[in-house]
């Protein structure tokens, strides 16, 4: 597949705030719920965020933030033209890999509830353990690695 991680820099917030932002207004739109690019600003500054390569290819980004409980994937955008291609199940996979090197004891993430990205977290084993107002929490256990 030839996808690889990148770290992302301070340069690279443009391009992920403008991604994240057309991938998303739609559902903040939906849910009444507002953008704000300050927000999105402050958020990256404070997470460990990965750009997603291929070839020399900027195709996307992955955004992470950690505790005691899990890693999670705080964002996890591509560009249009690089959907269905693999990338996304591959940064999955990616990032279910470094919290067993860490020994985190689950990955976590949020996704909107009528998100169709839903379906590719559950066939990466994320399972749906509550639910916040139009927002899915979902996780899958590290120790599942070893049933």
């Amino acid at each position: 597949m030839g996808f690889e991680l990148r770290p992302a820099t301070s340069r690279d917030l443009d391009f992920a705030r403008d991604l994240t932002c057309r991938n998303m207004l739609r559902y903040y739109i939906q849910h009444e719920l507002l953008w704000l690019d300050e927000a999105f600003d402050v958020a990256w500054e404070g997470r460990e965020n990965w750009l997603i390569v291929r070839d020399d290819t900027l195709m996307g980004y992955v955004s992470l933030s950690r505790d005691a409980r899990a890693l999670y994937i705080r964002e996890l955008h591509l560009l249009e033209a690089y959907r269905g291609q693999g990338a996304g199940s591959w940064t999955i996979d990616q990032v279910f890999a470094m919290a067993c090197k860490e020994r985190r004891p689950a990955l976590r993430l949020t996704v909107f509830e009528n998100n169709p990205a839903k379906m590719l977290y559950e066939r990466k084993g994320l399972k749906v353990v509550g639910q916040d107002q139009c927002f899915l929490r979902m996780q899958r256990d590290i120790n599942e690695l070893h049933r």
